[in-house]
């Protein structure tokens, strides 16, 4: 198989690092959803939007945790105008294009491996795709999103497959489980970047 878009490439080469991540998605922002959706081939919004739609009422109060540009936003609110949807992301520059959607109720810069400005038992859902991958979040940042979701909220995310297992999501989402802080209710073989020959775990949560 070739080597992956450059841009992704890039993307999974940030280790991590909190400034990296800012300079490198603030610098693409007003180019992200073009590059995603036209060059990359990025379904994950839609399948996760998808996912967690099918799981909350019409008009449930959901986050997008690491929402971008709001490509998940855009397919929530597509599938349902009465959602409620708060967006989160650690970049400025993209949360000010999520800002042009108009779909979302408040926008707020926050970092999914610190403790996040919002209180416990917070949303009805909670959706993230393309957070949970290699040189991003780590599976610890699930623990902020169990913390803020009610009781039998639905948690859906992706997990790139090259970081499912060699980052540990796997097992910390089964440690997860056997703890009783979340039920497992389908982990799911996904495409993820349709373009580029890539797939994911599209993992649906429910917290206890």
């Amino acid at each position: 198989m070739s080597s992956e878009h450059p841009l992704l490439e890039r993307a999974i080469s940030l280790e991590g690092d909190k400034n990296r991540i800012q300079e490198f998605y603030n610098d693409w922002a007003d180019r992200y959803d073009t590059d995603m959706l036209q060059t990359i081939g990025y379904v994950a919004p839609s399948l996760t939007a998808e996912a967690l739609a099918a799981r909350v009422a019409p008009d449930a109060y959901v986050l997008d945790a690491g929402c971008g540009t709001g490509l998940v936003g855009l397919e929530l609110s597509n599938r349902s105008k009465a959602l409620r949807i708060d967006g989160l992301d650690l970049t400025m520059g993209m949360l000010e294009e999520a800002r042009k959607t108009h779909i979302y109720n408040e926008l707020v810069e926050g970092d999914l491996t610190a403790v996040l400005p919002i209180p416990d038992n917070t949303y009805d859902g909670i959706v993230s795709a393309g957070v949970f991958t290699n040189g991003h979040v780590g599976p610890q940042g699930l623990d902020e999103l169990v913390r803020i979701a009610k009781p039998k909220a639905p948690i859906v995310l992706t997990v790139r497959d090259s970081a499912w297992e060699a980052d540990g999501f796997k097992d910390y989402i089964a440690d997860l489980d056997a703890k009783g802080a979340v039920k497992t209710i389908e982990i799911v073989h996904s495409p993820y970047h349709t373009k580029e020959d890539i797939f994911c775990q599209l993992c649906v949560l429910e917290v206890v």
